[in-house]
Order: C-alpha cells, then sequence, then structure tokens
C-alpha cells in the first residue's frame, strides 16, 4: 500500500534534547513500520537538524523523494514542556522550513502519476498561504483511495475557512473531542453531542468516516450512520507525544486492510496506547503488537 502525508517535520525540544517530530512525520514513520511505501511532502533547512532529519527519515523507511531543502529557512523546532500528565505544551517556532514547502513541477507530475491508497493532512502546516496553495493544487491532483484530515489544532493556527475547505477534500476526518466539542460551535453555532456532531459532519462536508478520540477514554467511529464507542486499553502513561499520531497509523492500516472500522478502531486504540505507554513518538513496537498486525494482515 501506498500513503503520503504532507505537513511538518520539526525537531521537539524536550528538556533541552532533540526528537524528530511533527505530526505528519510521526504518521507517517508509523505507516512505514507497519509496512507501506510511505512518502512525506515538507521541507527542512540546509542546518544540522535538517541533516538529522533527513537521517532519521531514511532510518524509519520514509521516502524523502518529495522532501525539500531550503537554505533560506531553518528546521522547524518547538519548545515542548510535559506536564505531571504526561500532556504536552508547545511553543512552535514560525517562518521555518516547513512552513514554505515547495515542489518542482516534475515532482508535481510524479505525484499525480501515480496511485495512492491514502493521501494525509493537517491543520497546522496551512498557517501559511504559499502552503495552503500548494495543499489545495495537491489536492486536485493526486490520485488517492482515500484523503485522511486529522484536525489537530493547535494554538492560534487555524482558521474556519482552512478547517472548511480541508473538510470538503476528506474522506476520513479524526478530531479528539475537545475539537469536536469547539468546532461544534465554530461549525455549526451549537453544541453538539458527538454523534450528532459526526452526523452533520459527513452530512454537510461529505465525509464518509469520522474518528473522535477521547485520550483515555477510547474512541467513537462515525460511518455510514452506525456510532460505535471503543473502550480505551488501560495503560501507564510515560508521554502521549505521538500516541494520537499511531493511533491515526493503526487505524488506516486495518481500515485500508479490509476490516470494519469498529475493528480498525480497536486495533488503533491498542497502538495508541502502546506509544502512551512508552517513551518517544514513535518507538520500537512490541511482539505482541508486531503479531497484532501479521493477524490483520493475514485475515
Amino acid at each position: 500500500m501506498k500513503a503520503i502525508s504532507f505537513g511538518e517535520i520539526l525537531w521537539d525540544i524536550i528538556e533541552g534534547k532533540a526528537h524528530i517530530g511533527g505530526a505528519p512525520f510521526n504518521l507517517t514513520a508509523h505507516l512505514a513500520k507497519m509496512g507501506f511505501n510511505s512518502y512525506i511532502i515538507s521541507a527542512l533547512g540546509s542546518d544540522e537538524l535538517g541533516d538529522k532529519a533527513l537521517k532519521a527519515l531514511k532510518s524509519f523507511n520514509m521516502n524523502d523523494a518529495y522532501v525539500s531543502t531550503l537554505k533560506e529557512y531553518p528546521t522547524g523546532t518547538v519548545d515542548v514542556k510535559i506536564t505531571g500528565e504526561g500532556m504536552p505544551t508547545y511553543i512552535i517556532h514560525e517562518n521555518t522550513a516547513w512552513d514554505n514547502i515547495s515542489l518542482s513541477q516534475k515532482q508535481h507530475n510524479d505525484l499525480g502519476s501515480q496511485n495512492w491508497d491514502v493521501f494525509c493532512f493537517g491543520t497546522l502546516a496551512q498557517r501559511t498561504e504559499s502552503n495552503r496553495t500548494l495543499l489545495t493544487r495537491l489536492l486536485e491532483n493526486i490520485k488517492s483511495k482515500h484523503v485522511f484530515y486529522d484536525v489537530n489544532l493547535r494554538q492560534e493556527y487555524f482558521k474556519k475557512e482552512w478547517i472548511e475547505n480541508s473538510l470538503k477534500k476528506s474522506t476520513i476526518v479524526k478530531v479528539n473531542d475537545e475539537e469536536a466539542e469547539f468546532l461544534s460551535e465554530k461549525l455549526f453555532n451549537k453544541k453538539l453531542t458527538e454523534k450528532r456532531f459526526a452526523e452533520e459532519l459527513a452530512k454537510v462536508y461529505d465525509v464518509s468516516l469520522v474518528c473522535i478520540t477521547r485520550g483515555g477514554d477510547g474512541v467513537a467511529v462515525y460511518n455510514n450512520n452506525e456510532f460505535c464507542e471503543i473502550p480505551s486499553v488501560k495503560v501507564k502513561v510515560a508521554d502521549t507525544v505521538g500516541a494520537g499520531d499511531s493511533f491515526s497509523a493503526g487505524f488506516l492500516y486495518a481500515y485500508l486492510t479490509g476490516h470494519s472500522p469498529e475493528k480498525s478502531a480497536k486495533f488503533a486504540v491498542k497502538v495508541g496506547g502502546f506509544v502512551a505507554s512508552s517513551y518517544g513518538a514513535i518507538p520500537e513496537y512490541s511482539n505482541d503488537l508486531i503479531q497484532e498486525l501479521k493477524n490483520l494482515k493475514d485475515s
């Protein structure tokens, strides 16, 4: 299977140490670990962190054919602080390489000539006009069975217009419970239950599947007028960085290999729980998780 993501590659600076990250990077890395032919469209600076990021890409078996190296901008960094409950807070530095993603005409042609299983993107990388213009062009030209939008709102880096444009282009949408509550008011001017919110997304924006993650309380999935709720897997949290991105990868892996939304969400909850119980966004998978992946593929 072939997956491609658009957006930020950056370094999370946690207690003075740099950790590779960015939601699209994490998602793409997990998809690669699960066996996808996995690409990312992004940009890095011509600097030490950019060089290290390229090495990290290759170490996770991600394809860097659509990653630009820019002399004019530094590689992106984020200052991260982890609370006592393991929840991160962020200071996301602006005007970095991933704010200025660019592709050559040849790269556009290459992308448009291929058939993809899923195209993935979020909201944060849309904070610059040039990125929004590029994303619009990609969504118009890329041939993909599914378009996955992880809303993933960060600080003030979003506008209603960007979210609505993204929803209109998407087949699968993921939000967390806080985002669902916020977007109920933002998009529909009223407080909706999660089920009604998902129904409205499907009706108004023609979204076929909605995942609403609830942290330690599991996930709700809406598809074809069915709303199912899956409990979480109880784990001892180490840190939650990357757990949501690993959930997304687990869901896409299971769903795109032919499993139901409910079964896909059950597997994704296990993946997200494992990552939350581990240190780092992209830990080595346990033998149990590797066996679960194999069982899904074979079933």
